[in-house]
C-alpha cells in the first residue's frame, strides 16, 4: 500500500490494474467499515432465514448498543482530551464488538457489552503513547471486560453460515492492505496447531482443518484484527514474524492464572511487541510551506516536533482534519520524498483536477498549522547489498519514494538506472533535483517530446555501468511501455532488481512489462484511496 499517485504515462490496463483501481477508491478504514457493515447485515439475514438462532430483536439491540456506545464514548473522550474524533474508527470498533460478544438481552450481558464498548474507546486515549493507541481497541475492551466477569468474548462470527461472505470479505481487505503473506503466515500457523490438537483428540485431518477455519475465529481475526495498520510494526519481516508468534499464542492452550489464552490476549501481546518495534506515537508536523513541482503536482514540507525515523522509500500516514469530509476518512498515506537526515519531511502530491477532501485540506494549510503523523512504514526500500544493480521505474508523481533514495545518497554507490515516465516535459517532477543528482536518469515522455534540459531520453541500449543513449525514443510513443520496449531501453534488466512506483493501474501494467522484459525480481509501490 502506498501513497504515490497517478501515473503520467497511460499503461495498458490489466485485470489486476482494474481491480487495484476499483479497490483503491476506498481508504483502508472505509473498506473495512463497509465490509463489516455488509457482514452485519448478512448476519441479520441469516438469522431471519434460520441459519442463526439469536433472534432479530437481540441482534438489532446488540448492534445498536455497540455502535451507539462506541460512537458516543469516542466523541466524549475526544472532547475530554481535546482531539478530533475519528468517526470511522469508532464505528469499526463497534462492529467488531458486535461480532465478538454474544447477542443477548440479558441485563448482565448488556452491561458487559456496554463496558467493553466504553473501555475500547478509552483504550485509544488511556493506553496510548504520544497520540497513538498501542492496542487494538476492540481486543482491549473485550479482554478487560472478560477480567471483570460481566461478559466474555465468544467471537460468534466464527460459524460456517458466515463463511459465504466472511471469506470474500477477508480476502478483499487483506488484498487492499497488501497483507496476503502476513495473513497466510498466521492462518497456516494457527490452523496447523489447532488441527494437530484435534488429531490427538481423534478427529480426521480434514475435519480438523475445517473446524479450525469454520468454527474458530481464525479468518475473522486475521482479516479485521491482526492487520489493523496502527498496531503493526513497520517492516514486512517484522510483520511476518509477528504473525507467526501471534498464530502460536492464538492456537496453543496456555494459562497463567488470571490470564489464559484467548484471541484477544494473543492479539494484545502482538500489539505490544509491534509498538516496541515501530515509530512510537504520533508526531506533530508543523506546516513549513509548499512549492509547485509541475503544473499538476505540489510538494508539501513540514517540520516535525521530534525526529522521524524512516528508511528511504517508506511512507507516512497523516491525519488531515477536513472541514468538508468526502467520506473517505481523515487518514492518508504519502511517500516521504526527503532524506531521513533532513530537518523537514516532504511529500509530493498530485493536485490537479477534482480534488479530494484530503488534498483540499493540504492546500488549505498555512505556515504554522499542525497535522499529526500517525504511522511510518513500508518495504519499498533498496536491497541491503549495494552490489545488486537496480532499475527504478517512476510513473508521474511515483517519483516520490525514489527522490528520498536519491536525497539520502542510497543510489550513489549502486549500479542504478532511474526511468521516469511523464506526459510531457513540463510534467517531470523534481527535474532540477534529478539533473543535479549524478544518477543515471532516463526520461520517457508520452507525447514524444524532448525531456527537460540535462536529462537523457529513454533510448535503446542502456546497460552496464556506463550505459548509452542514442537520442531515439524506442517503442510506442503513446505512453505505453511494453516488455519489448523496456527490454530495448534496459537490455540487462534480467540482472536488476526492479522497483515500480505509480498508480495501481500503472504499476500493474509496468510490473507486467518488466516481467515480459525478463525481470526476475519486481517490487511495487502504488497509491490508493485518493
Amino acid at each position: 500500500m502506498n501513497p504515490v499517485e497517478a501515473p503520467q504515462a497511460r499503461p495498458a490496463r490489466s485485470l489486476t490494474g482494474r481491480v487495484d483501481t476499483a479497490v483503491g477508491r476506498f481508504t483502508m478504514y472505509r473498506l473495512v467499515l463497509l465490509v463489516l457493515a455488509a457482514l452485519a447485515a448478512y448476519s441479520l439475514l441469516l438469522d431471519a432465514l434460520g441459519w442463526l438462532t439469536f433472534g432479530i430483536p437481540d441482534m438489532l439491540a446488540h448492534l445498536v448498543l455497540c455502535l451507539a456506545l462506541t460512537y458516543a464514548s469516542n466523541r466524549a473522550l475526544a472532547a475530554l482530551f481535546r482531539v478530533r474524533p475519528h468517526t470511522e474508527s469508532s464505528l469499526i470498533t463497534g462492529l467488531l464488538l458486535y461480532f465478538l460478544f454474544w447477542p443477548s438481552l440479558q441485563p448482565m450481558d448488556l452491561a458487559g457489552v456496554a463496558l467493553a464498548c466504553v473501555l475500547a474507546s478509552a483504550s485509544k486515549y488511556a493506553l496510548a503513547w504520544r497520540g497513538r493507541h498501542i492496542f487494538n481497541p476492540a481486543a482491549a475492551g473485550a479482554f478487560a471486560t472478560g477480567l471483570t466477569g460481566l461478559n466474555i468474548a465468544t467471537w460468534w462470527a466464527a460459524t460456517p453460515a458466515m463463511l459465504w461472505l466472511l471469506v470474500p470479505g477477508v480476502l478483499l481487505v487483506v488484498y487492499r492492505m497488501r497483507k496476503a503473506l502476513m495473513a497466510s503466515v498466521f492462518t497456516v500457523a494457527a490452523t496447523a496447531i489447532i488441527t494437530l490438537e484435534l488429531l490427538r483428540a481423534g478427529m480426521t485431518a480434514g475435519m480438523g482443518v475445517w473446524q479450525a477455519l469454520a468454527q474458530r475465529p481464525v479468518l475473522f481475526f486475521v482479516g479485521f484484527m491482526l492487520t489493523e495498520p496502527l498496531t503493526l510494526p513497520p517492516r514486512r519481516w517484522q510483520q511476518l514474524a509477528l504473525a507467526a508468534l501471534v498464530g502460536v499464542l492464538f492456537a496453543v492452550p496456555w494459562n497463567l492464572g488470571l490470564f489464559a489464552n484467548s484471541p484477544e490476549a494473543a492479539l494484545l501481546t502482538g500489539n505490544l511487541l509491534a509498538f516496541l518495534l515501530g515509530q512510537r506515537g504520533a508526531v506533530k508536523l508543523r506546516f513549513a510551506g509548499a512549492r509547485a513541482l509541475t503544473p499538476t503536482t505540489t510538494e508539501f514540507s513540514f517540520e516535525p516536533a521530534r525526529p522521524v525515523r524512516f528508511l528511504p522509500g517508506q511512507y507516512m500516514e497523516l491525519d488531515l482534519p477536513q472541514s468538508r469530509p468526502d467520506g473517505k476518512g481523515r487518514r492518508r498515506v504519502f511517500s516521504l520524498a526527503g532524506s531521513p537526515g533532513e530537518r523537514l519531511v516532504k511529500f509530493g502530491v498530485r493536485t490537479d483536477g477534482r480534488l479530494s477532501a484530503a488534498k483540499e485540506a493540504l492546500l488549505a494549510l498555512r505556515p504554522g498549522d499542525e497535522v499529526a503523523a500517525t504511522a511510518v512504514g513500508g518495504d519499498f526500500v533498496l536491497p541491503r547489498d549495494a552490489g545488486r544493480p537496480v532499475l527504478l521505474i517512476a510513473a508521474g508523481i511515483g517519483i516520490t519514494p525514489f527522490m528520498s533514495q536519491l536525497a539520502s545518497g542510497s543510489l550513489r554507490k549502486r549500479d542504478a538506472v532511474l526511468l521516469v515516465l511523464a506526459r510531457n516535459a513540463d510534467e517531470v517532477a523534481y527535474a532540477e533535483e534529478l539533473r543535479s543528482s549524478g544518477a543515471r536518469v532516463l526520461v520517457r515522455l508520452a507525447d514524444g517530446s524532448v525531456p527537460p534540459s540535462g536529462l537523457a531520453p529513454a533510448a535503446a541500449g542502456v546497460s552496464g555501468a556506463g550505459g548509452r543513449t542514442d537520442g531515439r525514443l524506442d517503442g510506442r510513443l503513446d505512453g505505453r511501455l511494453d516488455g519489448q520496449a523496456l527490454a530495448a531501453i534496459v537490455p540487462d534488466i534480467s540482472r536488476r532488481d526492479v522497483y515500480v512506483s505509480g498508480s495501481p493501474a500503472s504499476v500493474a501494467a509496468l510490473r507486467r512489462a518488466a516481467r515480459c522484459a525478463g525481470a526476475r525480481r519486481v517490487q511495487t509501490d502504488s497509491f490508493s484511496g485518493y
